[in-house]
């Protein structure tokens, strides 16, 4: 019988994320934890904010002084047109080269080919370089039957079927926020395993912990007067854009997906700041920074032009008293400190803390008799991601 938990958080979904990273069976992902920690390359697969969850987490690898080589197909330095075509120059790098994907469906077209391809490389060589891993919410689906072969699959659950709300987004969340979410939390608890060259029966303890870090903050912000206010000018006509750099970034990417979803509903655009595709903004638009350290220098610039258009700044910063912090119109602030080396847990925390922002507004509008199906948010939903 499944263990009833305290709830951590008002925001239902992200009690359903932690009842059902602690559900996990543990024998898997200590299997993917070996060979990670094997690895001396990691390759990221995945589509939209699963590969953003992914890239976040794995990022802060980089960070650690025994780092591992972290690439995606999309990299200038990929050696390869394709996986296939890479993995032989790879082969000449590096001893261990894990294949990581992760994709709730199991099924999603890019990753789906990565597999595919370095399969079939390996019955083509015989090459024993190589192990996949996959984290999925469907242990049944194409990839998953591709990387059981050749690897580990790690199963987590996301949103049930039957779970398709109307306007229940607190407890439901958005489309796969869930186990993009899911994904992220052990991901990076994963990184900081490493680092502490401890075991997965002990990240479990640093997870329970974690989690109540976690509520504290996201109740604390989503409760507060600056949520009210971003929602309120995320409710009229206005753009938002939003920006970051190095794993802040794709944090940001995370967020601009679930809110462009929204906007477009209402006849608005998100952007990312400095997109091939971004305008100028206009006066009374919101601009959303995230920023560890408040001083990486285009981040603060990227505040200064913002506000000298009159437009609105919000940022999300671990650095009390940093430059984006005092210039920043609305802050949220997520201060930690960490061992030089350590992995950095501001990133995953303010990925948290920015989730509920769509679901907020989906609210506020509902509140103004505006119903949002989520049929309606998929409609908009990009087909590449």
């Amino acid at each position: 019988m499944r263990r009833i938990r305290d709830k951590i958080c008002e925001i239902g979904y992200v009690n359903k994320i932690r009842d059902n990273i602690f559900d996990m069976k543990k024998d898997s992902l200590i299997s993917l934890y070996e060979a990670l920690r094997s690895a001396d390359c990691v390759v990221c697969g995945g589509s939209g904010r699963s590969l953003y969850s992914l890239n976040a987490a794995m990022s802060q690898i980089a960070t650690m002084k025994d780092f591992k080589v972290i690439i995606t197909p999309d990299d200038p330095g990929f050696p390869g047109k394709d996986m296939y075509d890479a993995a032989g120059e790879l082969e000449k790098r590096y001893q261990n080269i894990l294949l990581l994907i992760n994709s709730g469906s199991g099924e999603s077209k890019d990753p789906k080919a990565l597999a595919e391809e370095l399969a079939r490389y390996i019955e083509d060589t015989g090459s024993k370089r190589f192990t996949l891993g996959l984290i999925t919410s469907h242990p049944a689906s194409p990839i998953a039957n591709i990387v059981r072969k050749y690897g580990k699959v790690v199963e987590i659950k996301g949103r049930a079927r039957e779970e398709r709300p109307t306007e229940e987004y607190s407890e439901t969340g958005i489309m796969g926020d869930v186990f993009e979410l899911e994904s992220l939390f052990v991901l990076h608890m994963l990184t900081e395993i490493l680092f502490r060259n401890s075991t997965v029966e002990e990240g479990f303890e640093l997870f329970e912990d974690e989690f109540q870090v976690l509520g504290e903050m996201i109740n604390s912000n989503v409760d507060s007067k600056v949520y009210d206010s971003l929602i309120d000018i995320m409710e009229r006509r206005s753009d938002v854009f939003l920006g970051g750099k190095g794993t802040a970034d794709e944090v940001v990417k995370m967020t601009v997906i679930r809110l462009a979803h929204i906007k477009k509903f209402l006849g608005d655009n998100v952007y990312i700041v400095r997109g091939v595709n971004t305008p100028r903004p206009r006066a009374g638009d919101l601009e959303i920074l995230v920023s560890y350290s408040g001083e990486t220098k285009s981040v603060v610039n990227w505040c200064n032009i913002f506000r000298d258009l009159k437009g609105v700044v919000f940022s999300v910063t671990g650095t009390k008293g940093s430059s984006l912090d005092r210039k920043s119109d609305y802050k949220i602030m997520l201060e930690e400190k960490v061992r030089p080396g350590q992995p950095r847990r501001f990133y995953m925390r303010a990925a948290f803390v920015l989730s509920p922002l769509p679901v907020k507004l989906v609210e506020r509008l509902r509140e103004k008799g505006l119903i949002l199906p989520e049929y309606i948010i998929d409609w908009y939903h990009s087909l590449f991601g």
